[in-house]
């Protein structure tokens, strides 16, 4: 095997040696920068090596909220992330008087669908809804929800149930 550079001949650790500089040789005169980067990160970072030492550094154990935030960040997770919260934080976003007779029930397109407790505690919320949008704005962000649609509660159904009968039923019992 014929080696450049002068390690004709060389053996062990003179043609390792001889190699090495070949190799960096080529790379210079290639102009690439000497830097390695974090595998399978992708964002160019730098990979550092080592122990830390005493003050901050990227490798040291990052509060989970943070790393979080990143990664809602960097996947565009803001807007779905920001309407969960209307669900998951609903006594937060509303208040607790609020959030006792009421409760979201879904969310598309920017339009909130409320539930009240009672028909009294739905128009108390028709009244209110202005400044809920407003509540809901501030804590949560504004345009995740744009208009409210507030109902009371659903009649109970009695087309179905362990004890319907089907078709119009036995004609007996009204008579």
């Amino acid at each position: 095997m014929p080696v450049t550079d002068g390690g004709e001949g060389a053996t062990g650790p003179q043609l390792a040696r001889a190699v090495l500089d070949a190799a960096k040789a080529r790379r210079e005169a290639a102009g690439r920068p000497r830097r390695r980067t974090a595998t399978g990160a992708g964002d160019g970072e730098r990979r550092l090596r080592g122990y830390s030492g005493p003050g901050p550094d990227p490798r040291d154990p990052q509060p989970l909220g943070a790393v979080l935030n990143r990664l809602v960040k960097a996947r565009g997770w803001q807007q779905p992330a920001a309407e969960a919260t209307v669900f998951g934080a609903w006594e937060r976003v509303v208040g607790a008087e609020v959030a006792q007779h009421s409760r979201p029930v879904k969310l598309e397109n920017g339009e909130l669908t409320v539930e009240a407790r009672s028909t009294a505690w739905a128009t108390q919320l028709r009244l209110l809804a202005g400044s809920l949008l407003q509540q809901i704005a501030r804590e949560i962000g504004h345009n995740v929800v744009r208009k409210l649609h507030i109902h009371g509660p659903a009649a109970p159904s009695w087309s179905r149930g362990p004890r319907r009968v089907r078709g119009r039923g036995p004609r007996d019992t009204y008579g």
